[in-house]
Formats: C-alpha cells, structure tokens, sequence
C-alpha cells in the first residue's frame, strides 16, 4: 500500500511539473504594425550565435534565401543540431521547429524551446496535439520549420535521406500554406564548408478543397521529399558545370 502511495504521489508530482511547464510554452506571437510575427529573443540568439556558428562550421546559402511575410513550412532533411540555424537565416520573423517530445524535457535546452515557441511532436507521426499546434501557428500567419526523417542522419553513405514521416503535405494543404524546402547536401563538420540550398515555395494547390485520401496525401508527401532530391542533384550539376568551366578556361 505504501508502495503504492508513493507511486501516485510521484505521478502526481510529474504532473504538477508538466502542468506548470506548459504554462511557461509560448505558441502564438502576434503580429506587429508591419505584419511581422517577432521573437525579440531568438532574434538576440541570432546576432549572438550565427556567427559562432558559422566559424564553426562554415556553410553557404544558395537559391531562395529570403522568405517573405506570412505563413510557410520550411522542410529539410537533417544531419545535426545545427540544421536550425539554416532556415532561421532566411527571416527575421519567428520561426517555430518542431522538435522530439523527449527534449522539451531536458534541462535548459527545454526551458529555451518552450519559450521560443517549440512544437513538441512523438515520433511516430500520430500527435494529434502536435498537428493541431502547428495549424494554430500557420493559421495565425507565423512560420514553421520541421525535419520530416525525425531524427538525426548519422549513418549511412550521406546520399540516402532516412525515411520520411508524412505531415508536411497534410499541414500545408489544410492551411493553404507554402512549402519552402530546402536540403543540406553534404554532412556539417568542423571548418569544412557546408552547402544548403533553398527551393522555391511550393504550394499544393492541386490538393486544396478537396476530400483526399490517405494515398493522395502520401502521395503530396513524396512529390516533396523527392524535391530535395532534385535540388540537391540540380546543385551538384550546377558546382561540376562550374569546375568544367574554370578547368577549360585554364587550358
């Protein structure tokens, strides 16, 4: 019994905590007189780590590399924490990431990502309360930025994206959002430079107001995960096109 006393009071205590750390997320920041959805603080993050980071772990921006007003979805694929600061260097605007659950729970870097408008989601691709969050964010005109493999690419031969988790297309379509994707075409290490490229934004207007299928989604889903693809191709043509070029001139 007193086992058992203590268990519920320990659950009880967790969720005290949980309650009390919901309170402290920040979701929704309102529009200024321009239009523009702010987060004064992780503007100061940016003035004060982009250029660490970009010290660090050196890397150049190329295609559509400023996003204007409004809602959009920024999609990439994802090889390391960093991968944050690629989209954020596109606006000024707030920017919310969502982020595994688990972490919302680590200390201090959870107590930044509730206050910083993080957007916790499980896994598996079947939080409700996740998809419902970012609505909420792209309908009261803000920006979103997720990382459909889930996880970290740590392994394999760098050519192969892990599989995707579907949302992307879904998220976009039901609030009549654009797509900004965007790939990170070579593994970020320390002083080698990385090469990022941003796509034009997407909008899958052939989906909207229509009653669609689960097939039809995941079929939006994979029109975007093989644009990455593409972009990532298309950037590779365009460097060897170049050393072609200089390599001629050369001669």
């Amino acid at each position: 019994m007193e086992e058992n006393g203590a268990a519920e009071e320990k659950k009880a205590k967790k969720e005290k905590k949980a309650k009390k750390a919901e309170k402290k997320r920040r979701l929704l920041f309102p529009a200024n007189k321009k239009g523009q959805h702010i987060m004064h603080l992780m503007n100061l993050l940016r003035v004060l780590f982009v250029p660490i980071h970009f010290l660090v772990y050196p890397y150049k921006l190329y295609g559509h590399k400023k996003v204007g007003l409004g809602p959009c979805i920024y999609m990439g694929n994802h090889y390391c924490i960093w991968d944050v600061f690629y989209p954020a260097r596109t606006t000024w605007e707030g920017v919310h990431f969502l982020m595994k659950e688990s972490l919302m729970h680590v200390p201090i870097l959870g107590y930044w990502a509730r206050i910083l408008g993080g957007i916790p989601a499980m896994r598996d691709g079947k939080d409700v309360r996740a998809v419902m969050d970012c609505i909420k964010v792209l309908k009261n005109g803000e920006k979103i930025s997720m990382f459909p493999e889930g996880t970290r690419n740590k392994e394999g031969d760098g050519e192969t994206f892990l599989p995707f988790h579907g949302g992307a297309a879904f998220l976009a379509i039901k609030t009549k959002s654009p797509i900004i994707p965007f790939v990170v075409c070579n593994k970020p290490r320390v002083w080698h430079v990385t090469h990022v490229v941003f796509g034009e934004p997407i909008e899958l207007t052939e989906y909207y107001d229509r009653k669609l299928t689960q097939e039809e989604f995941d079929e939006a889903d994979e029109k975007l995960k093989n644009r990455l693809y593409e972009l990532r191709a298309e950037h590779r043509e365009m460097l060897a096109a170049k050393k072609r070029k200089k390599h001629k001139a050369s001669k």
